[in-house]
């Protein structure tokens, strides 16, 4: 581009030049965040980052939080996708409690969700004493943490999958059914694929969210330790030091992980246009 045309296009787009230095703040504020610690460990101990990627405490609470954060994520699958779709496609006398009642998790203090938690999966508690009685527990187990997880991470995949089914046009599903397919074909054939990627969004942001999640854990299922717990279990007992390496380790798994599945879900959405 030459210098002329350059400013051309400078000239023709300066709001979108405007709005991009301003909105690049953001950006800088968590590159150097991240980068920081990154960084720091790097220059002041790399041999203690190479040791934790081969601790077998560390191994096991990544690998854990990882197989929760999946289970969590399967779950909202499962069940929130159905309840998306008749968000997206009915209106009812109850739909704005409904969907008010989604989002709660969202806004609510973390320990407020931990709370509200073990209050009812404890094993004196409503659910919990009767799941116990069929052999699941909650309380220090993995599935008070799927549990949390799911609690905190749901709202995020039922929205994104709202607005994926809400983003097909209506007439496209009259015209299956016109044509013979009944309501379930053409939920499989038509709804289903046409919203893929946003449910792929959404399960990848869920999935992120409960990997991320501490404080609603913690009051039900200190034990066994995920990555966040093992991090902030870490920082009381040796400090900065003795946590960052495990930040570190788990911030650059994530890292990798939500890159591959941002760009298979960018390839998946332009294959399916």
């Amino acid at each position: 581009m030459t210098e002329n045309k350059r400013l051309t296009w400078v000239r023709r787009n300066y709001l979108s030049v405007i709005f991009s230095a301003v909105g690049s703040v953001v950006i800088l504020f968590l590159v150097v965040a991240l980068f920081n610690m990154l960084i720091q460990q790097v220059l002041t101990d790399p041999g203690n980052l190479i040791e934790v990627m081969f601790d077998e405490e560390v191994l096991k609470s990544v690998t854990l939080t990882l197989y929760a954060s999946f289970l969590s994520t399967m779950i909202a699958v499962i069940f929130g996708t159905p309840l998306a779709y008749v968000l997206s496609r009915h209106k009812f006398p109850a739909k704005s409690f409904i969907e008010s009642i989604i989002d709660v998790p969202v806004i609510i203090p973390h320990s407020v969700a931990g709370i509200a938690l073990y209050a009812l999966l404890m094993r004196r508690g409503p659910v919990g004493s009767f799941m116990e009685r069929i052999g699941v527990v909650f309380e220090e187990s993995l599935w008070g943490i799927v549990a949390a997880m799911f609690f905190v991470s749901v709202s995020l995949y039922l929205n994104a999958a709202r607005e994926g089914f809400q983003s097909i046009d209506p007439r496209l599903e009259y015209v299956a059914r016109s044509l013979g397919a009944g309501p379930i074909r053409t939920f499989f054939s038509i709804s289903l694929p046409l919203a893929i990627r946003h449910l792929f969004s959404g399960a990848i942001m869920a999935w992120a969210r409960g990997i991320s999640e501490f404080g609603a854990i913690i009051f039900i299922a200190f034990y066994p330790m995920v990555a966040p717990t093992l991090i902030y279990y870490r920082f009381t007992l040796y400090g900065l030091g003795g946590s960052r390496p495990v930040a570190v380790f788990l911030m650059l798994i994530c890292f990798v992980i939500f890159v591959v599945l941002r760009m298979m879900s960018r390839r998946w959405g332009g294959s399916h246009r």
